[in-house]
């Protein structure tokens, strides 16, 4: 694991440097793979990045990267859901309605593009389990080996939850599937795994505010329990990004 913590000046120099990251992570993919496979996550923190990502639309303002002064390859790139709400894609509480409405619906992507959770299933099991397959279908995957994402982006709750791993869940045992049901006080949530999430090339964390500083200095401290501070899961393969506003991040500057 290349791991790599950032401590940017504000929330708009923090959405800078993800979009920076995500497009110099886009860029390596379809040189390499012909495609860009991006998990996104819900959350106000992202919402800025993903509007940023549709302003992009007609030209990107990055010096130096292959598709300044063109349109993003929409058909190279593939966007899935690190955790959703059990929901409607149109209820006020979808990250998929969000996302949508911030970013998706003002580009050219393919809907085919664009692999939403399930989330109208008999019930959350089911709707994890379509998911996982969809993933695996997507991938070619023979289920040995988890398959990689290009960028999964994650935040962090107050409690170090992440997706929707939240502390002391049952989500947190689980270690050979892809996607599985958490629990967010008795409300069901489909959620990337662990395992799959530490599969990917890149982990990208977005981390804002004050109230993140407890639950950071659990993550990083040498000793603490997985189970309690669940971000402390997160070690992919690849590399780990966690880029934090100076609210979050001011104790990890000393």
């Amino acid at each position: 694991m290349n791991k790599t913590v950032e401590v940017l000046p504000d929330q708009p120099a923090l959405v800078a440097r993800a979009l920076e990251l995500i497009l110099s992570k886009l860029e390596t993919a379809i040189e390499q793979r012909g495609r860009f496979t991006i998990a996104l996550s819900g959350g106000s923190t992202p919402k800025p990045l993903y509007e940023a990502m549709s302003s992009l639309r007609e030209a990107t303002p990055t010096a130096g990267y292959a598709y300044a002064n063109q349109k993003l390859p929409w058909d190279k790139i593939h966007i899935f859901w690190g955790d959703e709400r059990y929901v409607p894609p149109d209820h006020p509480d979808s990250n998929e309605l969000m996302t949508r409405r911030a970013w998706l619906d003002h580009v050219d992507i393919p809907a085919a593009n664009i692999h939403p959770v399930p989330t109208l299933e008999a019930n959350p099991e089911l709707a994890a389990a379509k998911y996982e397959q969809q993933l695996k279908e997507f991938f070619n995957s023979s289920g040995v080996e988890f398959p990689s994402l290009d960028v999964v982006l994650l935040g962090m709750g107050d409690d170090a939850h992440t997706a929707s791993l939240f502390p002391h869940t049952e989500a947190l045992k689980v270690r050979d599937r892809l996607v599985t049901v958490g629990n967010k006080d008795g409300n069901p949530r489909i959620s990337f795994t662990y395992p799959f999430i530490n599969s990917a090339r890149s982990v990208i964390f977005l981390v804002a505010g004050a109230n993140k500083r407890p639950a950071l200095a659990q993550v990083f401290a040498p000793v603490a329990d997985d189970f309690t501070y669940p971000s402390r899961l997160i070690r992919p393969q690849g590399e780990l990004w966690w880029l934090l506003d100076a609210a979050a991040g001011l104790e990890l500057q000393h």
